[in-house]
């Protein structure tokens, strides 16, 4: 009999998502040991530190020799991982924003593997993340906060968003799921991408990189949603954030090394930024004496923003839909590009 090529589940993912797998793909041998997997700490954690026996690792690395495709990376054998996945061809992530890590780890050297990403699936939970973040400054909700534990009962005029510019670098599909919902809320919507030359949907200007201080001269609201690639790497320093008018509020739910964080630090002290919401840093975590902790009008989120509880059912969905179409020879969904890093 014909040994069954194998799909290995590298992290956990609830036991009936296992089977929807298994059901999607009889003609592999799906293996999901949930017992040499790590325990999640939360709904769709997919790096949790991992404990096995050395027999338990000796088990899981014979699991990964026999496995054609991947579920997920496995980041606890990541550098042996080329050594020891001899029949390897494709890994799912389950992260949109794996170019670098790719890189890092010297995969993008391997013709003979490919990478799709979780792309799309954390659109909607990060355009949520950065609608909060922008009515958490409008409408002053620490200020609120404050009267409220002071029993203080004092009216104001409140700012909105109506009518105020909304900047977004990066509009993939991430990006334009933020400027879906500020336009839902009046917002006068800008952003940049490599390809002008088609109109977004509710974007009324669209900018080349080579124009960010245009659309950074305009914004009310900075949002990066852009891949952490070489050419945005430090993309946002002192000079950019100078370009902003003086009390604009960034939103970084890219990647921390696309800012350089000591200007922002300084921009948030000087005033010259109003606010800044962050669901990256670099580095990351923070050190406990790092000064974005305490730097002002600053919120932080731990990375955090873009995981849903529905998350793994999301990305079980696209992996299935990848297996069909591996198996008929189509191009994959969200396939990653390695030498562009998304």
């Amino acid at each position: 009999m014909t040994e069954r090529p194998a799909i290995l589940i590298s992290s956990y993912i609830a036991p009936e998502l296992a089977e929807r797998i298994r059901a999607a793909a009889p003609a592999y041998e799906v293996i999901y040991r949930e017992d040499l997997l790590a325990k999640p700490r939360y709904a769709a954690d997919h790096n949790a530190p991992v404990t096995r026996t050395p027999a338990q690792e000796a088990e899981w690395r014979q699991l990964l020799g026999r496995a054609e495709i991947f579920f997920d990376f496995d980041f606890h054998n990541a550098q042996e991982l080329p050594e020891l996945a001899g029949r390897l061809r494709w890994i799912q992530g389950t992260s949109a924003g794996i170019g670098q890590l790719v890189k890092r780890l010297g995969y993008a050297e391997r013709t003979d593997w490919r990478f799709t990403t979780a792309s799309g699936v954390h659109a909607g939970p990060l355009a949520e993340f950065a609608l909060l973040a922008m009515l958490y400054f409008t409408k002053d909700l620490p200020g609120l906060q404050a009267a409220q534990t002071a029993r203080r009962w004092q009216r104001l005029a409140m700012d909105q968003l109506a009518g105020q510019t909304l900047a977004i670098v990066g509009l993939g599909k991430i990006g334009r799921s933020i400027a879906a919902a500020g336009s839902a809320l009046g917002m006068r919507i800008i952003g940049t991408r490599r390809d002008v030359s088609q109109p977004v949907t509710g974007v009324a200007a669209l900018y080349p990189p080579d124009e960010l201080p245009t659309l950074l001269r305009q914004a009310n609201f900075l949002v990066l949603a852009c891949p952490h690639t070489a050419e945005t790497e430090g993309l946002i320093g002192a000079a950019e954030l100078a370009q902003l008018p003086r009390g604009a509020v960034l939103i970084n739910v890219a990647r921390g090394a696309v800012v350089d964080q000591p200007a922002l630090v300084a921009a948030l002290h000087s005033g010259q930024l109003g606010g800044a919401a962050l669901d990256v840093t670099d580095p990351e975590p923070p050190p406990q004496d790092d000064p974005i902790w305490a730097a002002p009008n600053v919120l932080i989120s731990p990375h955090s923003a873009s995981t849903a509880v529905t998350e793994n059912e999301r990305i079980v969905t696209i992996f299935i839909e990848n297996l069909r179409r591996w198996q008929a020879g189509e191009p994959l969904l969200n396939e990653l590009d390695v030498e562009r890093g998304y």
